[in-house]
């Protein structure tokens, strides 16, 4: 198969589609072969059935005959059940390198994690900047399975992290962005796991103080007893001992077990929804062990996961073995002997001192592999968009620095986005953007936010080239009325505005992003209240880009002390369509295109 890439199409794209196509092939393939052993194991079972009645009907054949049947079908159930796992799993990577090739295409909006759990209206700019929800940025990169992951990546967008903890995060995105396979075993990792693995839960029962304390010997005590009734047991059988000799052993372990029976229970009930969380904990931990690592970020991260010399997968692999024999104890055939090795009672005590040597450990197993996830999502938004740069972190001791080339929108395609320059610094620290209607402002801001989410969660940006310092977001542009608050959407942009301002007064500098800043009240107060916001918010050393359609609000640029600059996006009338060319150009707008877009939308005006 040639799988050079064609003029204009990625790396990503090519190695997707030369996937995709593998994967669909191997995926038919096994498909046909499910069928085809579909119809042995029925012949075969039919052939069975008829050879079956032969022998014990008419006794005309052999008995080796229907047991040779039964042996085959044995070994096709077997068999079918291996060809369906290998079904299942190039069925769910062909599918994983389907949803790539989506997101190439631009068309994942809808089709992905919204992560509309982690909304907050309050957040000072998640609404505003579409960090979740349909066609969110969350859902553009969360390409994670487990909880646990989505959980990370939420906390990553929602929150700026330090500049020496962004750092670590781009060296780990970077020998990531290469690890195709590593992505592909994790997205296919279990079936429904992120339905089914809860880390709150698991983390809850290995960190409950144990249903009981394991005295110094007991267990041993327990084996010993077992032992012993197990012994005398074959001897009475045998006829050499007396019945005596069998009774008392077997008492004292009657005894111990209903002494432990009820804390015992406990035990035992508690631990099978954790095993099930543990099992998906285990595989994805087990995957990340077997990935070597060279970066100083990821190897630390892997060390980190040890425990006693032990790998985190082997250890939950021993719990996984004692329930088990949980299991087995439940059989009707195995519960006699069970009880005769006080099984119940032994597994317990393995259980438990099981989650008090590795109990204090899973939260962190659950962060690393969590971490280690986010990771990967990040370095598959870096694979997907080569071209797109890691921000260069500056120190805070130059003052407060936002300097883009060519930003462009990360929800949009690479070649569609239209780039503009946006620099902000301790010269030049606020943009009042005028311009008319659909003109490209409110997407200005977005552009310049969300590019600054992905630069402090460790990602790449959309951009030429991206210097700046450790920054705090904060925006106003989506704000809407509340009927649960009873808030007016005037007065819900009134508490962003004090939101901002508070968090202007924190260790790090705010940069502003306000759309039509107090649009909703009238001409006069409009002016004189946003005026004293921009001020306020510069007074407290922030940094900010303000849109307006009011160019009185632009005449504050003309305070040389406050460092603003006045920008505008154009329009044109062509041919009675008005055409945009969504650039910035300095100085304020000189019309307005309120009317001409009436006028499109047949209105009489």
């Amino acid at each position: 198969m040639n799988s050079s890439p064609t003029p204009g199409q990625s790396e990503a794209q090519t190695e997707y589609t030369r996937r995709h196509q593998l994967l669909s092939a191997e995926t038919k393939h096994w498909q046909k072969r499910e069928r085809l052993l579909s119809r042995l194991r029925l012949g075969v079972f039919l052939v069975a059935a008829i050879l079956t009645w032969l022998f014990f009907g008419s006794q005309q054949i052999s008995g080796w005959w229907p047991l040779a049947a039964a042996l085959c079908f044995v070994a096709l159930l077997i068999f079918h059940d291996r060809v369906i796992r290998k079904k299942t799993r190039a069925l769910r990577a062909d599918q994983f390198y389907e949803r790539c090739l989506s997101r190439l295409r631009g068309e994942w909006a809808g089709k992905g994690d919204a992560g509309l759990d982690y909304s907050d209206p309050h957040h000072p700019y998640c609404e505003d900047l579409d960090i979740f929800g349909t066609g969110s940025l969350f859902e553009l990169l969360a390409t994670v399975r487990t909880s646990a992951g989505r959980d990370v990546l939420a906390r990553w967008l929602c929150a700026p992290a330090e500049t020496e903890t962004i750092r670590d995060r781009q060296v780990a995105v970077e020998e990531l962005r290469g690890r195709l396979d590593l992505r592909e075993d994790l997205a296919i990792l279990g079936e429904d796991v992120e339905l089914r693995f809860t880390p709150g839960a698991l983390v809850t029962w290995a960190s409950d103080p144990p249903a009981f304390e394991i005295r110094k010997g007991s267990a041993a005590l327990a084996a010993i007893l077992s032992a012993i009734s197990t012994l005398s047991l074959l001897a009475w059988i045998l006829g050499g001992l007396g019945t005596i000799y069998l009774v008392v052993p077997i008492s004292l372990q009657a005894g111990l077990a209903l002494f432990w029976r009820k804390r015992a229970k406990a035990t035992l009930a508690a631990v099978e929804r954790p095993c099930q969380d543990l099992g998906i904990l285990r595989d994805l931990l087990h995957r990340i062990e077997e990935e070597r690592f060279t970066s100083p970020p990821l190897v630390e991260k892997k060390k980190a996961l040890e425990s006693k010399g032990r790998a985190p997968s082997a250890q939950i692999a021993h719990l996984d073995r004692l329930q088990q024999f949980l299991d087995a104890r439940r059989n009707q055939f195995f519960a006699p002997f069970g009880a005769l090795l006080l099984c119940g009672t032994q597994i317990a005590f393995a259980i438990e001192a099981w989650r008090q040597a590795n109990g204090p450990l899973i939260a962190s197993w659950i962060d690393a592999g969590g971490e280690i996830e986010a990771l990967c999502a990040l370095s598959c938004f870096a694979y997907e968009n080569p071209e797109d740069c890691f921000p260069q972190f500056v120190s805070d001791t130059e003052g407060p620095l936002l300097d883009g080339s060519g930003l462009g929108h990360p929800l949009l395609l690479a070649h569609q986005a239209v780039r503009n320059d946006v620099s902000l610094d301790a010269a030049t620290r606020a943009l009042i953007v005028s311009g008319s209607n659909m003109s490209g402002k409110s997407t200005l801001l977005r552009t310049v936010g969300t590019n600054l989410v992905l630069a402090h969660a460790g990602a790449p940006v959309r951009a030429e080239s991206l210097r700046v310092s450790s920054l705090c977001i904060g925006a106003s542009i989506r704000v809407v009325d509340s009927l649960q608050d009873g808030t007016s959407r005037f007065y819900t942009e009134i508490l962003r505005l004090r939101q901002l301002l508070d968090l202007s007064g924190s260790d790090r500098t705010l940069v502003f992003l306000l759309d039509e800043i107090l649009h909703g009240t009238n001409s006069h107060d409009r002016q004189h209240g946003a005026k004293a916001v921009i001020r306020s918010l510069l007074a407290r050393q922030a940094i900010g880009i303000v849109t307006t359609h009011d160019l009185a609000l632009a005449q504050i640029a003309e305070d040389p002390s406050l460092g603003i600059l006045n920008v505008h996006f154009e329009d044109s009338i062509r041919d009675s369509r008005i055409e945009f060319d969504y650039r910035l150009h300095p100085g304020v707008v000189r019309h307005s295109n309120a009317l001409d877009l009436m006028r499109a939308a047949g209105l009489d005006v």
